[in-house]
């Protein structure tokens, strides 16, 4: 199967995304960790209409003017991590919630460390909502597109009312 990729601006910096069976597999920013070298067997091809779909709700929801993605998602992972980021993609724009918290919703609290390991790997940055997990204290915690983006990410999707603002400030 080929896995076609794309590199363009968006307006979060320089973004590479992959197309694996028709479907987004990797969305990543330059100097992420966890970014995938590129493969040997991968084919540029920028003219891929969901390139093309990713581009412009990655800026409509910069402009506020998209809350949820609709695009189709490939990630692969394992079976927990694959339960750990469909829960992900539960966290309503504009909410957060802890690692534990996390972990409870998928039936496993004692799996923190796992879940939050599990959340490091998303691969697909902005689709699976992984900027929404915090730490137990409601902190800002690791995250592969450092916290600065997380700080970024936050402060578009605040509402008026979040109780959390000083989240913001750390």
């Amino acid at each position: 199967m080929t896995t076609f990729y794309s590199e363009f601006d968006s307006p979060f910096g320089p973004t590479r995304a992959c197309l694996t069976g028709g479907r987004l597999s990797r969305v990543w920013i330059e100097g992420q960790k966890h970014a995938p070298a590129l493969g040997k067997d991968w084919q540029r091809d920028d003219r891929q209409p969901l390139f093309q779909q990713l581009r412009e709700q990655l800026q409509q929801y910069h402009d506020g003017q998209r809350q949820a993605f609709s695009l189709p998602l490939a990630p692969a992972g394992t079976a927990f991590q694959q339960q750990v980021w469909q829960a992900l993609l539960a966290i309503p724009y504009g909410d957060h919630c802890s690692y534990g918290m996390l972990a409870n919703r998928i039936g496993r609290p004692s799996s923190v460390r796992a879940v939050a390991a599990a959340v490091g790997r998303n691969p697909l940055l902005w689709l699976i909502p992984c900027h929404r997990v915090l730490g137990a204290d409601g902190s800002l915690t690791g995250f592969a597109a450092g916290l600065q983006m997380k700080r970024q990410l936050l402060a578009l999707e605040r509402k008026p009312d979040l109780q959390g603002q000083l989240l913001l400030a750390n």
